[in-house]
């Protein structure tokens, strides 16, 4: 009887460990299946509801696997945005430099006048100092972009800052017998860097004036509302057509009127990056033929005591 037992006892455990080793080889081969499509980049098929351990393992290999395709999607945009970049600088910088090196052999070959070589060294100088602001433009908004480089923005008047901004352009104003005319106004405190906002406002200032007539008016209006103030610029330039609004503060992108006139499309840009880092924007309305007004929205801050 005994004997009896103990073998019915020893069947059992041998049908045991036989099971066990089958269950055992299902879940390797289960473990090699999902390792191997692992490897190979097939996914892993996640069941959260799956509490048993492969089911467990499947989901952290699915996220691991997905982290790393999100990584390596991430650095394929950067390297895109890299060679973006890089394409554009080497198209900006193609004339300048071409100019430069035109003046320069120029004054190597000599012969000439003492007003020619000042009119030619005023060139080169003028071509560097464009190749040296788009440099440094391009740079700023590039850090701007990714985070690089931030800035802090505090509760301040904004008098002061449109005051600078307007000494800023004076001399390119007077250049074309232009005026730009800042309506009268009580000053307002709002959120913003006041370097980097002069930068914003000097830009939306250049390009109404460069793109305006002689003797014409930039006019500034400030516009206190009840969570912005804005700030209208308005001049009587060429204008832009509806159709081009979206593209107005794309980097590099330039109006088909204005393309054999000086410029490099950054401005505008630079203007709205640094705008939206101090919580604010800018748009734009315009009339061919009319002239445009661009308005920047700065968040209303407080007063200091």
């Amino acid at each position: 009887m005994l004997e009896g037992v103990m073998t019915a006892i020893a069947v059992f455990c041998v049908a045991g460990a036989v099971v066990s080793l089958c269950r055992r080889r299902r879940e390797y081969r289960h473990l090699e299946r999902m390792l191997e499509n692992f490897r190979s980049d097939r996914g892993i098929k996640e069941n959260e509801n799956d509490e048993t351990w492969e089911g467990k393992l499947s989901s952290q290999l699915s996220r691991i696997l997905e982290t790393a395709e999100y990584k390596e999607q991430e650095s394929v945009k950067e390297k895109e945005k890299m060679a973006a970049l890089l394409s554009d600088l080497s198209h900006q910088l193609k004339t300048p430099l071409a100019n430069v090196v035109m003046y320069t052999e120029l004054l190597l070959q000599g012969d000439l006048t003492t007003e020619e070589e000042r009119g030619f060294l005023v060139q080169t100088q003028s071509q560097a100092q464009k190749m040296q602001w788009l440099i440094g433009a391009l740079v700023r908004s590039s850090r701007l972009e990714s985070g690089m480089l931030t800035f802090s923005s505090e509760s301040q008047g904004l008098k002061e800052t449109l005051a600078m901004s307007v000494s800023g352009v004076y001399a390119q104003a007077a250049q074309k017998q232009m005026e730009v005319v800042l309506k009268e106004f009580s000053d307002c405190y709002v959120w913003h860097n006041r370097k980097w906002t002069v930068e914003a406002l000097g830009n939306v200032l250049e390009n109404a004036i460069k793109y305006s007539p002689k003797s014409s008016i930039v006019k500034i209006e400030v516009r206190p509302m009840e969570l912005y103030t804005r700030v209208d610029v308005t001049d009587q330039g060429m204008g832009i057509a509806k159709e081009d609004y979206p593209k107005v503060f794309q980097r590099f992108w330039r109006s088909g009127q204005v393309r054999e006139m000086e410029g490099n499309g950054l401005g505008l840009y630079l203007s709205q990056l640094i705008l939206q880092k101090e919580r604010g924007y800018i748009t734009v309305e315009s009339e061919l033929g009319r002239g445009s007004r661009f308005s920047l929205f700065f968040l209303n801050g407080e007063r200091k005591v």
